[in-house]
């Protein structure tokens, strides 16, 4: 019997919920919610008699081109034309309640009959305004497009909006990247974080890009993009912590702080020399954008090693990181960027003072800053996360955890809000915005490989709360980022997503979690040096080989996984309807069919590990049956039984190969291949010290079946193989159907 924990229903009568907003009501979706809709009683009808009366610009170009694409509708521009008409100017002050930082992105949207106008402060409001209306057409029972009679105002609450490029452990393509600016846009971001590592060609260190990063011309080709769409996308530099990406290289080992690939050291002048090098190659390519995000990011060993003249303590450690976002900051500001920067532990406070007032804190890490920052009057975005551990797929919505050790539907169910939910709340309530907040940050982490594909649920979010904090509840950005997203035809997509990450979670639960074998313990622990943090690995135990000499066994798979085994019974079902549900959904969704493809693959690959996990049960069951016919002498049941598990594991290999090969596939039509060699040059591959990262075990994208391999089920296939043509041999007993060689083939 389930029975749920009451501090979450205590958690959830305190919660008060945003009321459904005027335009869903009438069933439009419109993300982000604008500030100010005034409805009238009728709808005004759109038909090919309309022309769009517009100088030219993206925000023309973007509302004929998604008109024609989304909704099958071909407007001509006619400037002055008469008839029925979509006018678009930018008129400055047309909008006179937009604050003043905000001001250029405001618009307003007047929709009639006759007449659609749409006028922008600026021309950042103008193509803001045209996303509007673009989210607003409609289609009626009989195919005719219609959008309310009305009148919007509008304007974002945070003047920056970023989205989180996290592509440490992988390499998007240009097309890819593309995309992603038209949906960013789309959503009214207007900043993408975009945290390279070593997938951008440094010129002056070329030995730092791996093969094939992108050229400084890339890019600037993507900045361009970008720009032309209001997006500013800043280089995210993870220094001088999480540098793994530089100092893996023999070249730079000097660099190291204390020995280790995690941290650069900050009492060598050369640290200094190289990170400003890096950022002024990434300054040269990105011309147009106005910031640099410095990143900061756990810089837990600052003033360490042999180096270091002064001794590693908590006060010097403090000092030494807030010279160098003293450092840093000046060097940008030199060169006309302004310092984003992540201000944590172990910086203390009486060191932010050191931290120039220009630098825009990332995160707000300490309650103790709060009051030193508002004096100083520093600027703020208010950090979200889409993503932290989970494997496969985001937990978007409220989670259930499973305590283990416990029998499969009798257990004390504890809940805990799902990511959007948290989105929310600390863009309303958290602590950048008690502050002077600039704007929010929607962080999404490639650590633990998941592809990008499935954060736009959150990334919309982010978009959507950065513009109005708090408006609408989560429920109701679900529901219409699906309709924007896939198109009004792809029903249930929300019970999909649930899916989704209901097999996520039970896929990652249900593999034992060991010291791992290949990582050694180190760097990454927040309290102090981090010496000794453990690193873990996923496998499982495979069933145990029957005695060569009378095939007698010791069965211990079924007991140690009986729970899991019975939970894989319900999550298989539940995989077999989420695969139906998807390849249903690809036939329906009139955009962004490739997400459902990666969801797919996904669902495949989960869908595998329920089936491996009852194979390898079974194969014991057949084991335990071959020593109990073995016992009686039935020499020729023995052996069938040995087949018989042989054949199962056998079966379940092949499908791991053919389920991995399609993932592999769907995920490189989007990225280049992990870890990839161009021009004869090979990726140079070391596990990080940082973190108990999944997405660096292996160089290439063979980390997410790694698992599996780890269980050395071919090794143990071989072993019964010998098992049983012995034991027939001994036994006179012809052996038939092995799949030793039709797996080989």
């Amino acid at each position: 019997m389930l029975r749920i924990a009451s501090a979450y229903l205590l958690i959830s009568v305190a919660m008060a919920q945003p009321q459904p907003a005027d335009l869903f009501l009438r069933g439009h979706a419109v993300i982000p919610t604008p500030q100010k809709v005034t409805l009238a009683a009728g709808e005004v009808y759109l038909d090919d008699n309309w022309t769009i009366d517009s100088p030219p610009g993206i925000a023309a170009s973007a509302l004929a081109a998604d008109l024609r694409d989304f909704q099958a509708l071909n407007l001509r521009n006619a400037a002055g034309g008469a008839g029925k008409a979509i006018v678009l100017r930018v008129q400055d002050g047309a909008v006179g309640a937009a604050p003043a930082e905000t001001r250029a992105q405001a618009y307003r949207l007047r929709l009639t009959p006759a007449r659609i106008e749409i006028t922008g402060n600026g021309e950042a409001g103008l193509f803001y305004g045209v996303q509007t209306l673009l989210q607003l057409v409609k289609r009626g029972p009989r195919g005719s497009l219609f959008v309310p009679e009305g009148v919007i105002e509008d304007w974002p609450q945070l003047a920056l909006r970023f989205l989180h490029w996290d592509t440490k452990h992988h390499q998007d393509r240009i097309p890819t990247l593309k995309r992603y600016l038209d949906w960013a846009a789309r959503f009214k971001a207007n900043m993408i974080g975009f945290e390279l590592e070593d997938k951008f060609a440094y010129p002056s260190n070329p030995i730092i890009g791996a093969p094939g990063a992108f050229t400084p011309a890339e890019l600037q080709e993507i900045v361009d993009y970008g720009r032309e769409r209001f997006i500013q996308v800043v280089p995210v530099v993870q220094s001088p912590a999480h540098m793994a990406y530089v100092l893996k290289h023999p070249q730079y080992a000097r660099l190291k702080a204390d020995g280790n690939n995690y941290q650069s050291c900050l009492c060598l002048e050369d640290t200094y020399k190289l990170i400003f090098q890096m950022y002024d190659d990434l300054i040269a390519a990105t011309k147009g954008v106005d910031y640099f995000f410095v990143s900061t990011d756990e810089i837990y060993y600052a003033g360490i090693g042999a180096n270091c003249k002064e001794p590693y303590t908590p006060e010097n450690r403090s000092a030494r990181w807030a010279e160098f976002a003293r450092r840093a900051h000046d060097h940008l500001a030199g060169k006309g960027r302004r310092m984003l920067a992540w201000l944590e532990y172990p910086l203390l406070p009486r060191d932010l003072e050191r931290i120039p007032s220009g630098v825009i804190d990332g995160v707000v890490g300490e309650d103790s800053y709060m009051e030193i920052e508002k004096r100083k009057g520093m600027r703020q975005l208010a950090y979200t996360s889409l993503q932290g551990a989970e494997f496969l797929f985001p937990d978007h919505f409220q989670i259930e955890s499973v305590p283990p050790g416990t029998v499969f539907g009798e257990y004390e169910a504890v809940f805990t809000a799902g990511r959007l939910t948290q989105l929310s709340r600390s863009i309303t309530g958290g602590r950048a915005l008690a502050l002077n907040p600039i704007g929010n940050f929607t962080a999404a982490w490639d650590d633990s490989g998941l592809h990008n594909e499935t954060f736009w649920l959150g990334w919309s979010a982010g978009a959507r709360w950065g513009w109005r904090p708090g408006v609408p509840g989560a429920e109701q950005h679900a529901a219409e980022f699906m309709q924007v997203y896939y198109g009004p035809e792809a029903g249930g997509m929300v019970e999909i997503y649930r899916n989704m990450q209901r097999q996520a979670r039970a896929w990652q639960r249900t593999w034992d979690r060991e010291i791992s074998k290949v990582r050694a313990a180190g760097y990454g622990n927040s309290d102090g040096k981090g010496i000794g943090t453990q690193r873990h690995d996923l496998t499982l135990t495979a069933p145990p080989l029957p005695n060569p000499q009378d095939l007698s066994l010791q069965p211990r798979f079924a007991a140690r996984y009986r729970n899991w085994l019975a939970e894989s019974v319900s999550r298989s079902v539940e995989n077999d309807e989420l695969q139906h549900a998807l390849a249903a959904r690809i036939l329906t969704a009139e955009r962004n069919r490739y997400n459902l493809e990666v969801f797919l693959a996904l669902a495949k690959f989960t869908g595998h590990h329920w089936r491996l996990l009852n194979a390898l049960a079974d194969a014991e069951r057949d084991l335990g049956r071959a020593a109990a016919e073995a016992k009686l002498n039935h020499f020729e049941q023995a052996v069938g039984h040995l087949v018989s598990a042989h054949n199962r594991v056998a079966g379940v290999e092949q499908e791991a190969t053919t389920t991995w090969r399609h993932l592999e596939g769907v995920f490189e039509k989007s990225r280049f291949p992990k870890g990839m060699s161009v021009d004869g040059r090979k990726f140079v591959h070391v596990l990080d010290d940082s973190k108990d990262h999944w997405a660096d075990r292996t160089a290439d994208l063979g980390y997410m079946d790694a698992p599996e391999r780890s269980i050395g089920l071919a090794a143990w296939r071989t072993s019964l193989s010998r098992i049983t043509i012995d034991y027939a041999a001994r036994h006179k007993v012809a052996v038939t159907g092995l799949a030793e060689k039709r797996l080989e083939e």
